[in-house]
């Protein structure tokens, strides 16, 4: 289940990725910061999806070994990612079925999110129980770009919010049900890391439609490209 489950991920972010590119959306003339996000944190989903057929296939000693590496590279993804919102924010570049203030202060916590999550998995890599349904969640919570390039977002506007913490909240549902089948009782870590999701998403939608995101926006954009987009209403579609 779990190394199914991490197939499915990996596939939901490499087929969105990979029709955007195809679609002529993205290229790879992008501005660095914008490789070295798509390096950082699908190297993450990588090392996740490696991690995870280790200790299926019951090669423990390689995935302790390979653990350090992952600790070391969610502060990484928090670095990379904050730097991302940031210089996307200036340059005004957000995904246009999200407000500028909605992506003000989703992007970086859905990043917080999922470090606070990931590093929790790894101090109970002693309870291997916690540990793998912690981190399924935590790779969970990073699919709203796979899922949001997949799915036909603009047609759902103003309910994209919406739609992307449903599919983000997709497979660890599947998964839990799966466990809870096959286990016969719900395992309380899917509870703690499904709630935690959608704790979240809540926290963000409250905060993106909030004067605190607008003050926040104009903070980050001030003397940029990025000012002169409104901070609650939707940037322009791609080709618009």
């Amino acid at each position: 289940m779990f190394l199914w489950g991490g197939i499915a991920m990996v596939l939901v972010l490499v087929t969105g990725f990979s029709m955007q590119l195809a679609a002529g959306r993205s290229s790879f003339g992008a501005p660095l910061y914008v490789h070295a996000h798509a390096l950082t944190f699908f190297g993450w989903a990588m090392l996740y999806l490696t991690q995870t057929l280790l200790a299926t296939s019951g090669n423990i000693a390689l995935h302790k070994r390979l653990g350090w590496i992952a600790a070391a590279w969610i502060p990484l993804m928090v670095v990379v990612g904050t730097m991302v919102v940031y210089l996307s924010l200036r340059r005004g570049h957000t995904a246009p079925f999200f407000t500028p203030a909605y992506f003000t202060v989703m992007a970086p916590m859905t990043v917080y999110a999922f470090a606070g999550m990931a590093t929790t998995a790894i101090m109970l890599r002693r309870r291997t129980d916690w540990h793998k349904r912690l981190q399924f969640c935590a790779m969970a919570g990073l699919m709203g770009p796979g899922f949001g390039r997949i799915l036909p977002m603009p047609l759902v506007m103003p309910h994209a919010p919406l739609v992307e913490t449903a599919s983000i909240l997709f497979i660890p549902l599947v998964a839990a049900a799966v466990d809870w089948r096959r286990t016969g009782e719900l395992h309380r870590a899917w509870l703690w890391g499904i709630g935690a999701l959608v704790v979240v998403r809540i926290a963000v939608d409250l905060l993106g439609s909030s004067p605190i995101a607008g003050e926040l926006h104009a903070w980050i954009t001030a003397g940029s490209p990025g000012a002169a987009l409104p901070p609650f209403a939707y940037p322009p579609l791609p080709g618009g």
